[in-house]
């Protein structure tokens, strides 16, 4: 009987074995934590995210210190104002709920990245990412208020302002407005490839950010498209981008694959509010082990060319990590 000359199977046999040639290895230091900022006075979970709340803004300063402390480098913000109009200008308001939160959580653990979502669905009261001309949203003038809200992020600490609208020329606006109030070194990481996804549902509870009507087809990607996706990164990457983002990510691996072989800028990747509600849903039926698909899930993202995760499990993958 003839015996296969190579057999793989001999560096499986042990964990000590798998772990000396895994190839693809996740931390903490990959992730990014979100942050839903309220200007409500309680700490509210998300119905639809179990284990994710929004938090009033010194309850958020103290939940940053903690995942500092874990050793999670960076947070995401979005804010949920107490007033909104059809311009959305609680966005760029140097007093509003996200920049406050900024201040507060600079002062509570000064080494951490911040990153303030810029985006306007959160702030408009009919819950479209810009201004609005009848029923389409307007691109040129929601990037007149793009351009104020990167300066006012900017100048509340934001190390990272990150687009989120999909308007055609955003990362320029948003580029020439920092350099030109004296924020050079702020970055920007580019929602470039944003898919108008079914796995955003929970967010839209959590930021109360859904449209008043019809959807968001017009600006966000067709998820049919994957030449669509090279071409918004390059552009995106041209106007000055420092960082691409694809999202949604699991239904996106290819994209962010594609994106990061033919990029010279690193792919942070966004692990979306309905990859992490579908898991926790099945895992509280029993039919899945969360720990175990969340570590999953999240590793196929990173060998797929993700440099850094935006996810909602960054505390636990802490956790677990550590074997608790």
């Amino acid at each position: 009987m003839a015996f296969p000359a190579e057999r793989p199977r001999r560096l499986r046999r042990t964990e000590a074995l798998r772990s000396l040639i895994r190839e693809t290895g996740l931390g903490p230091s990959n992730l990014i934590a979100p942050f839903f900022v309220s200007e409500r006075e309680d700490r509210r979970e998300v119905g639809s995210m179990p284990g994710v709340f929004q938090l009033p803004v010194e309850a958020a300063a103290e939940e940053a210190a903690r995942l500092c402390a874990l050793g999670i480098p960076a947070a995401i913000l979005f804010g949920i104002p107490a007033r909104k109009d059809a311009e959305g200008s609680g966005a760029w308001d140097d007093d509003g709920v996200v920049q406050r939160a900024l201040r507060a959580i600079r002062k509570a653990c000064p080494d951490m990245a911040l990153i303030a979502d810029a985006c306007f669905c959160e702030y408009t009261d009919h819950g479209h990412c810009g201004v609005l001309r009848g029923r389409e949203v307007d691109n040129d003038a929601t990037l007149a208020n793009l351009r104020k809200t990167a300066v006012s992020l900017a100048r509340a600490g934001a190390d990272i302002v990150a687009p989120s609208c999909m308007m055609d020329g955003m990362v320029a606006a948003m580029r020439e407005a920092l350099n030109a109030g004296g924020f050079a070194g702020t970055a920007i990481m580019s929602y470039a490839v944003k898919y108008a996804s079914a796995f955003y549902g929970p967010f839209r509870e959590a930021a109360e950010s859904a449209p008043a009507f019809g959807d968001r087809r017009g600006y966000q990607m067709d998820p049919a498209n994957a030449r669509e996706a090279l071409r918004e990164a390059r552009l995106d990457a041209s106007e000055g981008a420092d960082i691409i983002l694809v999202k949604p990510a699991l239904s996106c691996l290819d994209i962010i694959y594609a994106v990061s072989r033919r990029l010279d800028l690193p792919v942070a990747a966004y692990n979306v509010s309905g990859e992490y509600s579908m898991i926790k849903a099945a895992a509280r039926l029993g039919w899945l082990d969360e720990r175990k698909a969340a570590m999953e899930m999240l590793t196929a993202i990173k060998r797929a060319g993700a440099s850094m995760i935006i996810t909602y499990w960054a505390a636990d993958v802490c956790r677990w990590l550590g074997g608790t």
